[in-house]
């Protein structure tokens, strides 16, 4: 065990030094931006600060105490101290990356009073001092020996940060004309307006045009600047949308205020649908707090229980949506309970499979294994410490679930126990999809209407 002991006032003599060492990180700076609330710009937005002239000047006066504040209550003198008072001067500019090493030296003692004032300073990794100042302490007359207290970890992320990378993909692209499928309340018709305003899609209203305007008088929105096309009820919207997509008069449909299955019931209908070649699948692409990269998960929404060649088309079409974000090579974990194949158990059996039609390239783009459990596929402790080797250990892009129950309860407890946010597409028709919740943040419902663009422009390019 760690202990931390001080040294008493009679135990220090002058000229008696101490020191540590820290380099500075931007999360040290988050941190203390967070804990003091000091937002300028200087210490917090990059760009900003790139452009000023003193734009390494950081945080120096909480950076720099703190680290002395430290050193004299961990060191010298250590567990007992009470800090009086303290100067500091600010010599030279502090960056993230530089290694700091604080200082303290014993350089006057008022044995009546018991304080001592320590000669503190601060120096970079070439030797320059970049603060310097005196610290007045009252020491302690009693000796102190404890266990080190191990500190709480601290996981700082910044929400939507991936989100705000994928709709920055959309920049220079012309937005495309959507289908916005009876946007009732305030959350659907909020989210066609932010887009619209985003530069990410055209809107076209379609729902009951007393209900729409009511919304729109209700939020203090101007309709003028977009179309409407009045239909009776949410049935014939859905309809009326699809219609549209099949003139070609929109390139891609936005789910309003009515249920995901009653749009894809028009959707999928055979005759009057936007059928393919290919299977229609849902993915979930997730911003997760804890995870490093955005995490596709396929398919928590369409298809109940697929079949081995639903499952294929499944893959694929996140494997092509995960390429349409920038991955060139998406690694693909098709989960199972376990990761070993059983004959007992169907998921494992069909993971193989998938995995034996990516050898085949009935499967391509993207490097496919499984079946791997869930831990398997996002953790490289957990793939360690069960010896599995993979490619794909610890750094799936795509999870790939077993049937639509087991994906919904695993998106639910992502959003729910690990605050991930979730934004929705449907893949495989002749238009990109996309659906919300009441939910989903209103960053979450633009990186939807990011996606449509995205989508539809890459089928514009391929001649779709």
């Amino acid at each position: 065990m760690e202990y931390i002991e001080n040294r008493t006032f009679d135990e220090i003599q002058l000229g008696d030094s101490a020191s540590l060492t820290r380099t500075l990180t931007k999360e040290d700076i988050q941190l203390f931006a967070i804990m003091s609330g000091d937002i300028s710009p200087i210490h917090v937005d990059e760009e900003y600060a790139k452009s000023d002239m003193f734009h390494k000047i950081i945080a120096h006066g909480m950076w720099g105490g703190a680290l002395i504040s430290t050193l004299l209550g961990t060191k010298l003198p250590g567990p007992g101290a009470i800090y009086l008072g303290q100067t500091l001067r600010f010599t030279r500019p502090v960056a993230p990356g530089d290694t700091i090493t604080v200082s303290a030296t014993a350089a006057a003692k008022d044995p009546e009073k018991r304080r001592i004032t320590f000669e503190t300073k601060c120096t970079n990794q070439y030797g320059d001092v970049v603060i310097s100042g005196t610290a007045e302490i009252l020491a302690p007359t009693e000796k102190v020996r404890r266990p080190r207290v191990v500190l709480p970890k601290i996981r700082l992320h910044d929400p939507g940060a991936h989100y705000r990378q994928v709709i920055d993909l959309t920049t220079g692209l012309e937005p495309v004309p959507t289908a916005v499928v009876h946007p009732v309340d305030r959350y659907a018709l909020l989210a066609a307006i932010d887009a619209a305003e985003a530069n990410l899609i055209i809107p076209i209203l379609i729902g009951p045009e007393a209900k729409i305007r009511a919304v729109a008088e209700a939020e203090d929105v101007d309709l003028a600047p977009y179309s409407l096309h009045a239909t009776e009820h949410s049935h014939a919207a859905a309809a009326h949308a699809v219609a549209l997509a099949r003139a070609g008069e929109v390139k891609a449909l936005f789910q309003g205020s009515l249920h995901p299955g009653e749009l894809m019931q028009a959707v999928v209908a055979k005759s009057s649908g936007l059928r393919t070649g290919r299977r229609m699948s849902h993915v979930a692409i997730l911003d997760v707090p804890a995870y490093a990269r955005l995490l596709y998960l396929t398919d928590a929404n369409l298809n109940i229980y697929p079949t081995v060649e639903d499952k294929r088309d499944i893959v694929q079409n996140a494997i092509d949506l995960a390429h349409v974000l920038g991955v060139e090579k998406p690694k693909v974990a098709i989960l199972s309970a376990i990761e070993t194949v059983s004959p007992r158990l169907q998921s494992s059996m069909e993971a193989a499979a998938l995995c034996k039609m990516a050898d085949r390239r009935q499967i391509v783009g993207g490097v496919v294994d499984g079946p791997l459990a869930f831990e398997d596929a996002v953790s490289p402790e957990a793939a360690a410490a069960k010896g599995l080797v993979s490619p794909i250990a610890g750094q799936a892009d795509i999870l790939v679930v077993p049937d639509l129950e087991s994906g919904t309860m695993l998106l639910k407890q992502l959003e729910y126990l690990s605050e991930a946010q979730t934004a929705d597409v449907v893949l495989g028709a002749r238009v990109p999809i996309g659906l919300i919740s009441r939910v989903d943040t209103p960053l979450a419902r633009l990186t939807t209407c990011a996606l449509l663009l995205l989508l539809a422009r890459q089928a514009k390019t391929r001649g779709g």
